[in-house]
């Protein structure tokens, strides 16, 4: 394992930085854009409510479920993704999959897991949510001395529970909507808040204040495949159950996963419509003609 190097909080890269800021920027144009293109299109979907109303009527309840108005844009986004999976991240999963033993590529997803804890602790805390905020904290002490630099997860073993929290969730718990579905280049699915809240995510990871950025660099790259190979397993799963359009399957999957991750595995339940609660009219009963006498 590379040496990471001194940790300076006040020192960051002005190229990463401007790179990044260009990226989110060039993001918001581009759904500025795809939004100006969806207004041109509802001349052609209100030929579609005159032709029928009663599918009019379940597209836009379709519509409301998805909260997808840049859905041209995320195709698109979503299709430069699938390729880039395909021909980069996918080969060299499976490739370090192959070479890397399992023991040891196990001991380097925890100690990446383990330089997240501290920021879980900070979003528990931010939540209102201090038991978690304290077994995080216990999480990164033992993981960090015992664990040996979290290459061994002892924490778990001694009851102290994983979160996954981030700055999103916590601006949802604070009551802060998802707002728009948006998928991200590289990143993936994701909504207006939780791609918003990315450049906090990105300041609490504490490699990206490495001085060393060479290092920072490998790690990275590391990570990044060390993740993908994790899915492997899951992303052949995913490709028989998508069905025919993968698209909406991993946006829907995306909502679910957030919502239960924002309830910390409790979602509320979504109320029923009210027609199924509507009385059926009763039959009509059978014309029945009385006996001739």
């Amino acid at each position: 394992m590379p040496r990471t190097g001194p940790i300076n909080n006040n020192k960051l890269s002005p190229g990463f930085r401007g790179r990044f800021l260009h990226l989110l920027l060039a993001i918001t144009f581009l759904g500025a854009l795809t939004a100006c293109g969806t207004m041109k299109n509802q001349s052609g979907e209100e030929a579609v409510r005159e032709s029928s109303a009663s599918q009019t009527e379940a597209a836009s309840e379709e519509r409301n479920l998805a909260n997808d108005p840049f859905e041209g844009f995320n195709r698109a986004v979503y299709k430069f993704n699938e390729k880039a999976d395909q021909y980069v991240l996918k080969p060299l999963a499976k490739g370090y999959r192959a070479v890397v033993p399992q023991p040891v590529s196990k001991s380097i997803s925890n100690f990446f897991s383990n330089l997240y804890d501290p920021a879980n602790m900070l979003y528990n805390f931010l939540q209102g949510k201090p038991k978690s905020g304290f077994s995080d904290l216990g999480r990164v002490l033992i993981n960090s001395t015992i664990g040996i630099a979290g290459l061994f997860d002892v924490a778990t073993k001694m009851g102290l529970e994983k979160h996954n929290e981030d700055f999103g969730q916590t601006l949802a718990v604070w009551g802060v909507g998802d707002g728009p579905y948006l998928v991200l280049p590289f990143f993936g699915p994701s909504n207006i808040r939780d791609g918003a809240s990315r450049p906090v995510d990105w300041y609490t990871y504490p490699p990206n204040h490495m001085e060393e950025h060479s290092t920072r660099d490998k790690m990275f790259v590391v990570e990044v495949v060390d993740k993908r190979a994790q899915l492997l397993d899951a992303g052949d799963i995913l490709e028989q159950a998508a069905g025919s359009d993968p698209y909406i399957f991993v946006r829907e999957a995306f909502r679910q996963r957030r919502l239960s991750l924002i309830h910390d595995g409790n979602p509320p339940q979504e109320a029923p419509p009210a027609s199924l609660f509507e009385d059926d009219k009763p039959a009509p009963k059978p014309d029945v003609k009385s006996p001739a006498r």
